[in-house]
């Protein structure tokens, strides 16, 4: 017990030091830029911008918070900060892995085997960034532009994640019609909903439903208990 909370200690320390990090870099590019062109945006215009941004980004940042910790565990969610690309590349590696790996999300082995796939996409993440920057820098814009590469383009991430959810929806399809349904009824209602807003609502109703569905099977097996008692002491 003392050597799993020393390890949780250490990942949040180390993880609340390195997102400060990445969050005090991200803010010293613009500063940089200012001070290299010698120009400053307005703290009038920069306020109005803040107030009418700020409170769409706090009520997204909590629900990806409350979100993405009990899937991803401390230090996969950690990372996944840092790094970014959370909802397209890390969440669903993590969930993969420890789905391999045969373990279960808020566990300590599901916490390990979470970080260390998020680890490993990081660095393969960045490599494969880098190949492909150095070697379809020269092409890339002609290719993009391209009529019969833009539908290929306008389609990566539809196609990802229909590859990923289709072993998903093909195991557990009655849990996973739901939120389904929840998700296209948000986009319909509001199509230009954030990604982690519609995640929690997703995971909300795939919660429901499971509570629903694991209702319905103990009633089912109480049901089949009860007949299988009256039946032996009817013999």
């Amino acid at each position: 017990m003392s050597k799993s909370k020393n390890y949780f200690d250490k990942v949040h320390v180390w993880g609340a030091v390195w997102n400060y990090s990445a969050l005090l870099m991200m803010l010293m590019v613009p500063v940089a830029s200012s001070i290299l062109l010698s120009t400053w945006p307005s703290l009038g215009i920069m306020g109005k911008v803040i107030a009418t941004l700020a409170p769409l980004y706090w009520v997204t940042g909590i629900i990806e918070v409350v979100t993405y910790v009990p899937m991803l565990g401390a230090g996969g969610t950690y990372l996944s900060f840092v790094t970014g690309n959370i909802s397209n590349l890390k969440l669903p590696c993590g969930l993969n892995a420890m789905e391999n790996a045969k373990v279960h999300p808020n566990t300590e082995e599901g916490e390990v085997i979470s970080t260390i796939s998020i680890a490993v996409s990081s660095l393969t993440t960045t490599v494969v960034i880098a190949v492909g920057v150095l070697a379809f820098a020269m092409v890339f814009d002609s290719a993009s532009n391209n009529p019969t590469f833009q539908a290929a383009f306008n389609n990566v991430l539809p196609a990802l994640f229909g590859a990923l959810g289709a072993s998903y929806f093909a195991k557990h399809w009655k849990l996973g019609i739901t939120p389904v349904i929840c998700g296209v009824l948000v986009l319909f209602i509001s199509p230009a909903t954030g990604v982690g807003v519609l995640m929690f609502v997703t995971i909300i109703a795939s919660l429901i439903a499971a509570f629903i569905i694991y209702k319905d099977l103990w009633l089912d097996d109480f049901k089949a208990m009860r007949a299988k008692k009256k039946a032996e002491k009817a013999k």
